[in-house]
């Protein structure tokens, strides 16, 4: 029997015989399949956010797969249609503003907070159209910037009781959040399809490089350039996890905490129920 579904992520690849195929994950109001579909090109199928009907999907022990003949790609849904809810938008841009403003209160560096307003008018129309990933965790157009608003909107809370504020300075952890994941904007792009400098450069260092620079026209001390540039740096919390780095200052601990907080949120709540979620290193349980 024919379903439709909305397609939530997808990853390409390609067999040992040469032979390309998609994992996608796909949901509709029944909920959510992983499954691997075979022949499928690179610049071909369905992308994320598209709805795709399926004639026939096999199962092999708990393994599901189909062949792209078995597929039917659609169009991208309207609001008014039953699936359009089931992958998120990209959030609004008042809630975007509203969170700066709460932060830069908390700021005092008048420098600084200039800094704050100026880049996250700036990035909020390019983190609007990317993704975060290409799966994992915020796999969708536009998740980049929900990713990046999850983080400030979390510091909202986090820091108003944090054990010893006295200890931080929140103008490095705002910064750190907004720029964090910049490089993704050079790594993908706006369909999700990776590109060169994924491989040559990596986020890290393109976020790192390009800000960097930019603190520098600002003419401020060298020495808190190098906070902030760390924070970018080890905000993968440990070197197997890419970090050129370790967190050592607490604003740079902050933000690989809240990012880990926003991705894990995110994965639990894209993958379906008994689904094994290896982002996780467990099995979720709806």
């Amino acid at each position: 029997m024919a379903k439709e579904y909305i397609v939530l992520s997808r990853q390409d690849s390609v067999a040992r015989n040469g032979s390309p195929f998609v994992n996608l994950k796909i949901a509709n109001n029944e909920g959510h399949e992983n499954i691997c579909v075979f022949d499928v090109q690179k610049t071909g199928g369905p992308k994320v956010g598209q709805l795709v009907t399926f004639m026939n999907i096999r199962d092999y022990q708990g393994k599901k797969s189909a062949n792209n003949l078995d597929m039917v790609v659609s169009a991208f849904p309207q609001e008014d249609h039953p699936l359009y809810k089931l992958i998120p938008r990209p959030i609004k841009r008042e809630l975007w503003d509203a969170s700066i403003d709460k932060l830069v209160s908390f700021c005092s560096d008048k420098v600084l907070i200039e800094f704050i307003k100026k880049h996250a008018s700036e990035l909020f129309p390019k983190y609007s159209k990317y993704p975060a990933a290409t799966s994992v965790h915020h796999a969708f157009p536009g998740g980049l910037l929900n990713h990046t608003y999850q983080m400030l909107h979390l510091l909202e809370g986090l820091y108003p009781v944090y054990p010893y504020p006295e200890d931080i300075k929140i103008e490095r952890i705002i910064i750190g959040i907004l720029f964090h994941d910049w490089g993704k904007l050079c790594e993908y792009n706006t369909e999700g399809e990776t590109q060169e400098n994924m491989y040559l450069l990596g986020h890290i260092y393109m976020s790192a490089n390009y800000l960097n620079n930019l603190l520098r026209e600002l003419g401020i001390d060298k020495r808190e350039i190098n906070f902030i540039v760390h924070c970018i740096l080890a905000h993968h919390g440990q070197m197997e996890y890419g970090s050129p780095v370790l967190p050592c200052i607490p604003e740079a601990q902050i933000i690989t905490y809240i990012d880990n907080i926003s991705a894990k949120a995110d994965v639990f709540n894209t993958s379906g129920n008994m689904e094994k979620a290896f982002a996780l290193g467990t099995t979720v349980v709806k």
